[in-house]
């Protein structure tokens, strides 16, 4: 077989300026796994710092290979910041198609007709993997809402259209919402989200609204206890 092409990888230093060492446990493989960086982010980041290409997401081995030069690399030394990783990893889980990841999901119990639909919602909300579990309880399990208005929200719950949802819904019964009570922007969306999902934050309520279902959604939005 043909002989391997190979070389050495240019020196790398931390943020501090000193050089990247074994011997003082240096941003071992161990410790990035723990702390739940992807993968192939690790290794987008060690390929491609210093080089001339820019560091980017990669949905597998095979593309970050097609994308690397060795004659990219330089010579001198490469800065390497593991807070850079916090931003690929980001990036790289928003670039995973579910077939990416489907056993990944399954080895935490994140199966049936929901999983699919969740993945594509909630990957570009993703710092880690593993936070994929919050959007699931979201939708099939239950939260504790947040309701900061609920004089609005029973009028919200009395415009909740009947099922069957799709992801035109929320844009329709938001419409709704707004004739009904006058209200827009952020006095609008900020409760209903708080109410359904119990954060501040998330992938888009139009993608995760059928996943909720109706009868989920009304009592989020309606202590039934009232």
């Amino acid at each position: 077989p043909p002989a391997p092409i190979f070389a050495h990888h240019n020196l790398l230093i931390g943020a501090g300026a000193h050089a990247l060492s074994k011997r003082t446990g240096s941003l071992s493989i161990a410790s990035l796994r723990e702390e739940g960086f992807e993968p192939l982010a690790v290794a987008a980041l060690a390929t491609l710092t210093g080089s001339s290409d820019n560091v980017h997401a990669v949905r597998s081995l095979g593309e970050l290979a097609q994308s690397f030069n060795l004659s990219h690399v330089s010579r001198n030394p490469a800065r390497f910041d593991p807070a850079d990783l916090e931003t690929l990893t980001h990036r790289t889980l928003a670039l995973y198609e579910y077939d990416d990841v489907r056993e990944r999901l399954e080895a935490l119990t994140i199966v049936g007709r929901k999983a699919e639909p969740l993945w594509r919602a909630a990957r570009g909300n993703l710092a880690r993997f593993d936070d994929i579990l919050t959007w699931w309880r979201v939708v099939d399990a239950e939260i504790e809402p947040i309701r900061e208005d609920e004089s609005f929200l029973k009028d919200a719950a009395q415009l909740l259209p009947s099922e069957p949802w799709d992801e035109t819904t929320w844009a329709a019964w938001t419409s709704d919402i707004k004739t009904a009570t006058g209200r827009k922007g952020k006095a609008l969306f900020h409760p209903l989200r708080l109410a359904l999902t119990g954060a501040e934050s998330g992938p888009e309520l139009a993608a995760l609204l059928p996943l909720i279902g109706h009868a989920t959604a009304l009592a989020r939005l309606v202590d039934a206890r009232e």
